[in-house]
Formats: structure tokens, C-alpha cells, sequence
């Protein structure tokens, strides 16, 4: 969890830097060109300003809610936030692996899934081989769990958190 945390962090000092180092000197250089109704320059600076702005917004509320997690608090034999899971479509017999995180890390494409999403509600407190039931916009799904991995046994996250 530290190394979450840390990357996390990480981003936040670089994002930060950038807003209040670069972006007032691109706004000062812009400045210096002239009229700012038709400066191409400094609106693209102030947009990256406000894009930034709103990064580090994002970063201190994930860095908050990330503090609250405590892993000694997660169940260590049941599908819970950082677990890893391996479910089988009943329907189509494929397998997929999914990693479950916070809501702005989803990517499903990726194979990570938000413990909000549907898929991610349903497999929440599962256990392997307990049959799981998606309600979708597209209809129903039936998975079972087939593996789970916890946060308690991951290799690539500390546990001392």
C-alpha cells in the first residue's frame, strides 16, 4: 500500500511543481506578446493552468482516501479493495482477471475495475468458486470466481500500511 501511496504522492509534487514554476513563466511569456484576446499562447497556458489545477484536486482526494484504507481492516479471504480475481463467464467460458481499485484508477481495458462498477459491487465479499451475478445495462451476466489474490498476499504491495 506504501508504494501506492507513494506514486501517488509522487505525481501530486510533480503536477504541483509544474503549476507554480512553468505555468506562471508560460503565462508571463505569453503576456509579453501582446494583446490576450488572440494569444494562442497564453489561453493554451491558462487551460494547462486549470487542467492542473484540477489534477491536484484529484491526487489529494485520492491520497485521502487512500489513508483511510487500512489492510489489516481488509479481509484476507474474500474479494475486497486490491484484490486480484480470476472469473469465468458462465456463458462464454472465458476467463478475465481483474484487479479491484479505487473509482478514478478504473481501466477495464487494462484489467483493473472499480469496487463501484457493477462487475466490482457484485464480486465484493466473494469467495472462489461462489457464482456472481451482474446486473448490466445489457442484462444479467453470471461469472464465477474462479481465483482471488487479497492486498494481504499481493508481492507488489506493502503490507505494513
Amino acid at each position: 500500500m506504501r508504494r501506492i501511496l507513494e506514486r501517488v504522492e509522487e505525481e501530486l509534487r510533480v503536477v504541483d511543481l509544474e503549476l507554480r514554476t512553468e505555468i506562471p513563466k508560460e503565462i508571463e511569456r505569453a503576456t509579453a506578446l501582446g494583446d490576450l484576446r488572440e494569444n494562442a499562447e497564453y489561453h493554451a497556458a491558462l487551460e494547462r493552468q486549470r487542467f492542473l489545477q484540477a489534477r491536484v484536486g484529484q491526487l489529494q482526494q485520492r491520497l485521502a482516501q487512500l489513508s483511510t484504507i487500512k489492510i489489516a481492516n481488509l479481509p484476507d479471504d474474500r474479494v475486497a479493495f486490491g484484490s486480484i480475481v480470476t472469473i469465468q463467464d458462465l456463458d462464454t467460458d472465458e476467463e478475465i482477471v481483474y484487479e479491484l481499485v479505487v473509482p478514478d484508477e478504473g481501466d477495464p481495458a487494462n484489467g483493473k475495475i472499480s469496487v463501484t462498477s457493477p462487475i466490482g459491487r457484485a464480486l465484493m465479499s466473494k469467495q472462489p468458486g461462489e457464482e456472481v451475478i451482474v446486473r448490466t445495462p445489457g442484462g444479467e451476466r453470471a461469472f464465477e470466481l474462479m481465483k482471488l489474490v487479497t492486498l494481504h498476499e499481493r508481492e507488489d504491495v506493502d503490507s505494513e500500511s
